[in-house]
C-alpha cells in the first residue's frame, strides 16, 4: 500500500461490451456496475484504476487494450462491433477473446510491477483470468456475474479454482460453486439513489415486466397471470412488458410462439428501455414489478431498481429473489409444479400487492442496495485481503 495509505486497485472488466461504442446498445449490467463502483470507490479512500477492452466515460484513469487490429476487421468489412456479433459470432468471440487476454495480462503485470495493491476480476469472461491468478504476486479477487453452473464451461472450470478469491453477489449464486469454496465476502449490488425518486401520483394501473424476453424469465407467466386476475377483477389492469427479445435468431422463438401472440389492449410489449429517466418513468408508474423466473436468479438488478422508485415486487421464489423481496416490499409466491396453480398464486399476489407501502420499498432499498453501501463493503474486503 502506499504511503497515504490509500488501497491501489486495477479493477478489470475484460468483457468487450465495456466500450463506448457498445454498451448503450446492449444489456449489459456488470458493465454499469464497473462503472459506477470505479467512480465512487475514491469515496472509501481507494484509488482505481480500470481496465477494459475500449474507452469508457469514467472519471479514474482507463487503461484499454490495442483494437487497431478488432477496429482494422470491422473496417474491412464495413461492419461495427454489433453487426459483427450478429453476423459472424464466432469471428467476434475469437477477436474479443484476444482483447481479454491482453486486458487481464496487462492488470497483472502492472501489479507484479507495484503498480497496484490489489486486482479485482469483475467479468470473469471466457475464465482466463483464473489459471494465470497464481502468476500475480499481489491478492487477486473474482466476482463472476453468471450462475457459476450456467454453462458447462462453468461446471468444468470453476471447481479447479475453487481456493482463490470470491465474492458473490448473492448467497443463492455460491450454490453453483463446491462447498468448500473460498468466498471472502457477499456484497450485494447497489445503486445510485439520486438516479431514482418516488413518484408521487403514480398511475398505479399496470404490473411491470422489465428484462430479457426470454423463456427462463418466465414472461409467459406474468402474462397468464394477469389475464387470471383480471377474470375477477372490478378494474382490468394491464402487464406492460419492456426489454430485449430475441425474435431475429432462429434459435429463439420463444417472442414469436409466447409473448408477440399474447399481445393486445391488456397485454403491450413498449420496447427496449435504455435509460434511468425512462426506467424511472415505467417503473415509478407501475402498481408492482413482477418477477416471475423460472430459473435460479443470480440477482436481479431490475429489482433493486424497482425498489429505488418506491414500487413493490412480485416474484417467484427462486435464486436470489427471496434475498431481496420481503415483506416490506413485496410478495415471494412459492414456485409450484402445478403450472397453473404457479399463475393462481401470482394473480393473488397482484390483488394483495397494494397493501405494500412504497415509501417502505424506498427505505428498504436505501438500507440495503445503495451504491455507497455496496462501495464500502467491496473496500472493506480488499483492505480485509490485504491485512
Amino acid at each position: 500500500m502506499n504511503p497515504k495509505n490509500k488501497l491501489r486497485v486495477a479493477l478489470v472488466v475484460p468483457h468487450i461490451f465495456l466500450h463506448r461504442d457498445i454498451l448503450p446498445n446492449v444489456i449489459f449490467s456488470p458493465g454499469k456496475l464497473a462503472l459506477e463502483l470505479a467512480n465512487n470507490l475514491s469515496n472509501n479512500n481507494v484509488d482505481v484504476t480500470l481496465f477494459s477492452p475500449g474507452p469508457v466515460e469514467v472519471c479514474v484513469p482507463n487503461v484499454n487494450a490495442d483494437l487497431s487490429y478488432f477496429e482494422a476487421e470491422l473496417a474491412l468489412r464495413g461492419d461495427t462491433y454489433l453487426d459483427l456479433l450478429k453476423k459472424h459470432p464466432f469471428i467476434f468471440v475469437s477477436l474479443a477473446r484476444q482483447v481479454q487476454s491482453e486486458i487481464i495480462a496487462s492488470a497483472y503485470a502492472a501489479a507484479n510491477n507495484d503498480e497496484f495493491d490489489i486486482v479485482h476480476i469483475y467479468t470473469n469472461e471466457e475464465d482466463i483470468a483464473l489459471p494465470f491468478a497464481k502468476l500475480c504476486n499481489k491478492p487477486v479477487v473474482f466476482t463472476h456475474h453468471d450462475p457459476f453452473n450456467f454453462y458447462i464451461k462453468y461446471k468444468n472450470n470453476f471447481p479447479k479454482y475453487k481456493d482463490l478469491n470470491w465474492i458473490s453477489f448473492s448467497l443463492a449464486q455460491r450454490l453453483g460453486m463446491p462447498e468448500n469454496s473460498h468466498w471472502v465476502a457477499n456484497i450485494y449490488h447497489g445503486l445510485n439513489a439520486s438516479n431514482f425518486k418516488i413518484i408521487s401520483q403514480p398511475e398505479n394501473n399496470y404490473i411491470a415486466y422489465l428484462g430479457r424476453i426470454i423463456e427462463p424469465k418466465g414472461v409467459n407467466l406474468a402474462i397468464s397471470a394477469v389475464r387470471e386476475y383480471n377474470k375477477t377483477a372490478d378494474k382490468p389492469i394491464k402487464l406492460k412488458i419492456a426489454g430485449k427479445h430475441y425474435s431475429d435468431e432462429d434459435k429463439d422463438n420463444y417472442w414469436k410462439t409466447k409473448i408477440e401472440c399474447e399481445l393486445d389492449e391488456i397485454i403491450e410489449y413498449v420496447g427496449f428501455i435504455k435509460n434511468n429517466k425512462e426506467k424511472n418513468i415505467f417503473l415509478g408508474n407501475a402498481k408492482a414489478l413482477i418477477i416471475p423466473s423460472i430459473f435460479d436468479e443470480p440477482f436481479g438488478m431490475v429489482m433493486i431498481e424497482s425498489l429505488a422508485c418506491g414500487t413493490p415486487i412480485i416474484g417467484l421464489s427462486s435464486g436470489a429473489i427471496p434475498e431481496i423481496v420481503n415483506v416490506d416490499n413485496g410478495i415471494l409466491v412459492d414456485k409450484s409444479e402445478n403450472i397453473e396453480d404457479t399463475i393462481i398464486n401470482l394473480s393473488k399476489a397482484i390483488n394483495d400487492i397494494k397493501n405494500i407501502n412504497r415509501l417502505n420499498c424506498r427505505k428498504d432499498f436505501e438500507n440495503r442496495f445503495s451504491l455507497e453501501i455496496m462501495c464500502q463493503n467491496y473496500a472493506n474486503t480488499y483492505r480485509n485481503l490485504i491485512e
